[in-house]
């Protein structure tokens, strides 16, 4: 059986890694992307088994124009998978940045996912006598959907954001056996934090020295991260089971990264991250 799946957001990072894997399984995979040279080298690379879509998460004329041409080619043989993985990260105190940038955060990493699915459901089952069994939307979030470092605040934002869609869709999408899973990655080998990270954007306020070192710090925690291939391999498995949990943690180092710190007192936490920025 022929299974299509739909990623966003898979010209580099996690959803590339997530498309190559899926292909290396067997699957068809269409993939947005925003422009066409990105569309072209991934044609290159992968030839028919990816579908370069070309739209913008935030442009819903486009992302119509792209369930059109799916629907078109794939019609009852519908989704197996929507995967939401577009977003953007882009650091700075709350205090100073831009009121554009917070809400192109939400505008992307929140309405973007939501826009997508609705666009996309009916591919997934939500309409009557759909042929197939229903398929599965997995939303990427990220540790930052559960914890809230300092000067990532929009980021995080979103990211909780999504997570709270996603419990909500998941529960209203019950009747037509829908699953919506979320997936929470930890430090990712990708370009996404050396994007977002404007070393000399704040360097007239008084967070200006405590950013250099917290970029580094970032930058040597996406070093000593997971690489994009061991998250595409467990994107597909959880994809691939039948009774999958509602949420997973990826994360390296996971008992010190993830275990530990949802056991301690947050105000305990506070202090931890308040003498390290002192230090920096």
């Amino acid at each position: 059986m022929e299974h299509n799946v739909l990623i966003t957001g898979v010209s580099t990072g996690i959803g590339y890694g997530i498309a190559k894997e899926y292909i290396r399984r067997g699957y068809r995979v269409y993939g947005s992307v925003r422009n066409e040279n990105d569309a072209n080298r991934l044609n290159s690379e992968f030839g028919d088994s990816l579908i370069p879509l070309i739209f913008d998460v935030t442009d819903q004329e486009s992302i119509d124009a792209a369930f059109d041409k799916v629907n078109s080619e794939i019609g009852d043989k519908g989704l197996f998978c929507l995967l939401n993985n577009a977003g953007i990260a882009i650091g700075g105190p709350i205090q100073y940045q831009s009121m554009e940038e917070i809400i192109r955060h939400f505008e992307i990493n929140v309405f973007g996912a939501m826009r997508v699915t609705r666009a996309f459901l009916p591919l997934l089952g939500a309409r009557e006598d759909h042929p197939m069994p229903p398929g599965k939307i997995i939303n990427i979030s990220s540790v930052a959907g559960k914890f809230a470092a300092p000067f990532v605040a929009a980021y995080v934002g979103s990211k909780h954001a999504l997570e709270g869609l996603s419990k909500s869709m998941r529960r209203e999408l019950l009747i037509y056996g829908i699953d919506v899973i979320i997936i929470g990655p930890g430090a990712v080998k990708t370009p996404i934090w050396g994007k977002g990270f404007r070393r000399d954007m704040y360097q007239d306020t008084p967070y200006a020295s405590i950013l250099k070192g917290f970029f580094k710090g970032a930058m040597k925690n996406a070093e000593k991260g997971l690489s994009i291939e061991f998250i595409g391999k467990r994107v597909v498995d959880i994809s691939q089971k039948q009774k999958p949990k509602t949420r997973y943690a990826l994360v390296p180092q996971k008992f010190s990264n993830w275990t530990l710190p949802r056991l301690l007192p947050p105000r305990f936490i506070d202090k931890v991250i308040k003498k390290r920025l002192l230090k920096m």
